[in-house]
């Protein structure tokens, strides 16, 4: 059974159809940010990243929106769908830099004790913060205190300082002081370096050789302690 073959209708019913239909709207700041995320792949993270990138290179007072949208290739509303404020954005920074730190900390630890895993990470401590200047400082612009993560992340960081203290022997209350003691003074040193606080008529290297040795004589001479009072208990009874 055959059956009609449908004919195309005339051009020019085509062409009346169309103009007389509604245009769409050329494009929207919407549908153009959408276009651009989709190209760019933008998220929380990527956003984080760039902003973590440019103030690197160009300092922490260089953050701003409007300096993030532009790297990103954005407008500045897009970012909106990854982070709320500027405040959120240096909270992000902050866990980052933390998370990232952490990370750079167990490598270095791995296999090690003793003075060498103590040197070990606190090299890495160093090189991570001369490498990442500007993430590094803005750990200063969010509070830790009561930020569940941010303090989980800070608890990692001690975690890691702690078991590189292990086989010193020390009690496990001089664990955790030597941990606070040890990121006390690596995150000091780093501080007054990245800023250029350090008096320059002493190399800064011989400075850092120095304060580590100091400390892994602390911690040597805490355990030392600890072992001759568990000694002393174990004699007593």
């Amino acid at each position: 059974m055959g059956s009609r073959e449908r004919r195309a209708p005339p051009l020019t019913a085509a062409v009346n159809h169309a103009a007389s239909s509604p245009a769409c709207p050329a494009s929207s700041a919407a549908s153009r940010d959408a276009s651009n995320e989709t190209s760019t792949t933008l998220d929380r993270e990527s956003v984080i990243q760039i902003a973590g990138d440019l103030i690197d290179a160009e300092g922490i007072e260089a953050l701003t929106l409007t300096a993030i949208a532009k790297e990103a290739g954005v407008t500045q509303p897009a970012l909106y769908r990854h982070i709320e404020s500027l405040n959120d954005l240096w909270r992000g920074l902050g866990l980052m830099n933390r998370e990232q730190l952490a990370l750079e900390l167990t490598t270095a630890s791995v296999g090690r004790a003793g003075r060498d895993a103590v040197l070990s990470v606190a090299n890495a401590w160093r090189a991570y913060g001369l490498a990442h200047p500007g993430r590094y400082r803005a750990d200063e612009r969010y509070a830790v205190v009561g930020d569940a993560e941010l303090e989980a992340a800070v608890e990692r960081v001690l975690d890691i300082l702690a078991l590189s203290l292990r086989s010193f022997n020390m009690s496990d209350d001089d664990l955790v002081h030597g941990a606070r003691t040890l990121r006390s003074a690596l995150h000091g040193f780093v501080s007054f370096e990245i800023g250029d606080g350090h008096p320059h008529s002493q190399d800064t290297d011989d400075s850092f050789d120095h304060l580590v040795e100091m400390l892994c004589a602390g911690f040597e001479a805490s355990g030392r302690a600890n072992v001759q009072s568990t000694d002393s208990s174990s004699s007593g009874k």
